[in-house]
């Protein structure tokens, strides 16, 4: 006998009309509003600092006529085109499911990821080949002050809204936020080796060091590219959540199964915020429907309060099913 324990909190919302009657029938749960809220909010501020400080770096490289500021502003285009990716993801991985999607859109986050190391993937060719101008035709950098000082400042804004992304995208367990911020970071990174270079090229006056700093903003940020690219197809292939968070689940589901024999086969996957969590629960097979139904209500409604985002799959068994293995309860 197959019970799914699917049930929505009552402080949950979801789509109206034809579409939360179907969401209901299917057992999925929706995402919180208040969740959803503050990621598409930061999507959109994301969207807004990526174009002022890609106008500051833009203004920072006319300035100055150095190469690598250049290929910092280019990267730059990539965090406006990764936020608004961010932005389309983050809104559609909100909806709620449908029978189209019965398991709901948490996983166009994983995809959005991809797209947005791909694009950083051609950001680092575009800087390549600028890089590879400035080493045929070399040309002096101009030691303007406000040029470098714009450069730091766009770089201060960065860091700490990188800071703000990882935070914040951690906790809500969005994909897609947490890209984004950690893209900023080797964006970060990346620009303060800039600045320091681009200060020594004006100070020692070697030129061709201005398109080494370029040549090395493109191979920081092809790196940076290739994470997020391999944090995304991990997640597309349903993996499962991390040691410490099954070990989370393990005691939740040991310390409230009283009434039951073991819960074996225990299997989890996650997809953007929703962690999906699939057991076998063995009981004594004098044990009613209804007793068995009450002993996985109390798993799942505890699950829902220490994991989170959850979507419970219970298999009830008889006693003769017993691996005597996985969670023992009695």
């Amino acid at each position: 006998m197959l019970l799914e324990i699917i049930r929505a909190n009552k402080h949950l919302r979801v789509g109206r009309g034809a579409r939360k009657a179907v969401a209901r029938a299917w057992g999925v749960r929706c995402m919180a509003d208040d969740s959803t809220s503050v990621t598409t909010r930061l999507a959109i501020i994301s969207l807004a600092i990526g174009v002022a400080v890609l106008a500051l770096k833009g203004v920072a490289a006319w300035l100055t006529g150095s190469i690598a500021l250049y290929s910092d502003a280019l990267e730059t285009v990539v965090n406006v085109v990764t936020a608004v990716v961010a932005l389309v993801a983050v809104r559609l991985a909100a909806r709620p499911a449908d029978a189209t999607l019965p398991y709901g859109y948490g996983k166009a986050e994983y995809f959005s990821a991809v797209v947005i190391g791909v694009f950083i993937a051609l950001a680092s060719l575009l800087i390549f080949w600028q890089a590879w101008q400035g080493f045929v035709a070399p040309h002096a950098i101009t030691p303007d002050p406000t040029g470098i000082g714009i450069s730091v400042a766009a770089t201060i804004i960065n860091a700490g809204w990188a800071f703000v992304l990882i935070r914040t995208g951690t906790r809500e367990r969005s994909a897609s936020l947490v890209a984004d911020g950690r893209h900023l970071v080797t964006d970060v990174v990346s620009t303060i080796a800039v600045i320091a270079g681009v200060l020594l090229a004006i100070v020692s006056g070697y030129q061709l060091f201005d398109a080494i700093l370029a040549a090395f903003v493109g191979v920081v940020i092809l790196w940076s590219g290739w994470r997020v690219v391999r944090q995304s197809v991990i997640g597309l292939m349903d993996v499962s959540v991390d040691p410490k968070r099954l070990a989370q689940i393990r005691e939740v589901i040991s310390a409230n199964a009283t009434g039951a024999i073991e819960a074996h086969d225990i299997r989890t996957r996650q997809a953007g915020r929703l962690t999906f969590i699939e057991f076998h629960l063995v009981v004594a097979g004098t044990m009613s429907v209804e007793a068995a139904h009450e002993i996985c209500d109390r798993i799942e409604a505890r699950l829902r309060d220490e994991v989170g985002d959850t979507q419970v799959t219970i298999h009830v068994e008889p006693e003769n099913k017993a691996k005597h293995a996985g969670i023992v309860v009695v």
